[in-house]
């Protein structure tokens, strides 16, 4: 929208208060106040959504994989053949055995339940997720027949146990004896403790070289399951359906999406809902400016009147108010953007302020699933809200240009 030299004049002197015109501008202000809290809103809370669902899915699948064969019985005992099938798959990156059980573990009286994973040594030691979170020990210290462990740091924590301490592992499918099943309890150095940023992995995992793993569970060459990962985690059932084929009785395929789809569905569901209540908080905020427009071209009817009889065109004011109201908009757009990246760079110190305020742990990581709040902005995203308080701001706008286009000089000016 162009405007000619007069036109830019008027809209400028429309933005600043005239005498006895400080309620409107006070209107106005909180009408760019809101708009800035509301695009703010919606960026932080977008932003920490996508982060979130973005933690959550490297987390999960850097330690799960993509996909997994499952052996009926908790064994796959031909888990060689299907690891050679399935990187014979296109689309497939990795094959990767591995044991999952769930067991105890004790350390100088404290006993906490574990998930045990046995993983090839060359597997534990190439894998990113592990190896790039250890924050204590080293991961060469687990080799076979080591009796060497690395564990999480909430495990670690809660047992009170460190880096060159035994913990005791108790298995409860033990050896058969005439009274009943012996549990079996082996002792093992940690070597290591990662720290993945998952509250319920890191209080919970236990990793253990595969022979060792096989060894403590009896489970002889045999293994759980066999973890897969793709080249695209969203094509993943395409990519496997040839796959799923070949396995056929063996075992049991399951992708990502059937093993955490209440997670994700429930953050699926929590982004809509909080998107669609954010955009209603930017709409009623321009309704403020709506309000303020209607009060501005009450107060300067006489001024319209004045101006359509010095030739002003009603498009001409059309366009004045449009651009007074969408420059009102457009503000609080600017200033909304700059307050949620602010709030996005420091949001880590902004939730200990908020702690230290209210006495109160604000991110419980046993609540929350990750041990930080993440935030991943999304451009397209930013720009879609942008976007959208843009038009609001804009369709605001037309009811009062209009209605002064409309104003009648005659009528206005009988009197004068």
């Amino acid at each position: 929208m162009i405007l000619s030299r007069y036109e830019r004049m008027i809209a400028r002197r429309y933005l600043l208060p005239g005498r006895g015109e400080a309620f409107i501008f006070l209107v106005a202000g909180i009408s760019l106040f809101a708009v800035m809290l509301g695009v703010a809103a919606l960026v932080i809370v977008m932003s920490v959504m996508n982060g979130f669902r973005a933690e959550l899915f490297d987390k999960i699948v850097g330690l799960n994989g993509h996909a997994v064969v499952q052996g009926y019985g908790g064994q796959l005992r031909d888990w060689r053949d299907i690891v050679r099938e399935a990187r014979a798959t296109e689309g497939v990156t990795s094959a990767t055995p591995l044991i999952e059980q769930p067991l105890m573990a004790d350390f100088n009286g404290r006993t906490q339940a574990v998930l045990l994973r046995g993983m090839r040594v060359e597997d534990i030691r190439s894998n990113p997720t592990i190896r790039d979170n250890v924050i204590l020990g080293d991961l060469s210290r687990l080799s076979n027949g080591s009796s060497t462990i690395a564990i999480g740091s909430r495990l670690a924590e809660a047992l009170g146990a460190t880096v060159g301490t035994d913990v005791s592992l108790i298995s409860f499918q033990g050896v058969a004896t005439p009274m009943g099943t012996v549990p079996r309890i082996v002792s093992y150095r940690i070597g290591a403790i990662f720290e993945v940023g998952v509250f319920d992995y890191d209080k919970a995992f236990v990793i253990l070289p595969m022979e060792d793993a096989q060894t403590l569970l009896l489970m002889g060459d045999s293994v759980g399951m066999v973890e897969i990962d793709t080249v695209d985690p969203d094509r993943v059932g395409e990519i496997l359906q040839p796959l799923a084929a070949e396995i056929g009785s063996r075992g049991v395929l399951n992708d990502w999406r059937r093993l955490n789809a209440e997670i994700f569905e429930a953050l699926a569901v929590d982004r809509l809902v909080t998107f669609t209540v954010l955009s209603i908080l930017i709409l009623v905020a321009v309704f403020n400016i709506l309000s303020s427009l209607i009060m501005l071209v009450r107060a300067k009817t006489r001024d319209i009147a004045i101006l359509r009889t010095m030739g002003a065109t009603r498009y001409g004011l059309i366009r004045i108010f449009v651009t007074v109201g969408t420059t009102i908009g457009s503000l609080g757009i600017l200033a909304g953007l700059i307050l949620g990246f602010i709030f996005l760079f420091f949001r880590q110190q902004v939730l200990a302020f908020m702690g230290a305020v209210t006495g109160q742990q604000i991110w419980d990581p046993s609540m929350r699933y990750l041990t930080e709040l993440p935030a991943k902005t999304d451009p397209w995203e930013v720009a879609g809200i942008v976007l959208m308080a843009f038009v609001f701001s804009f369709l605001a706008t037309l009811y009062p240009a209009f209605k002064a286009a409309s104003t009648d000089p005659v009528q206005v000016l009988r009197y004068e």
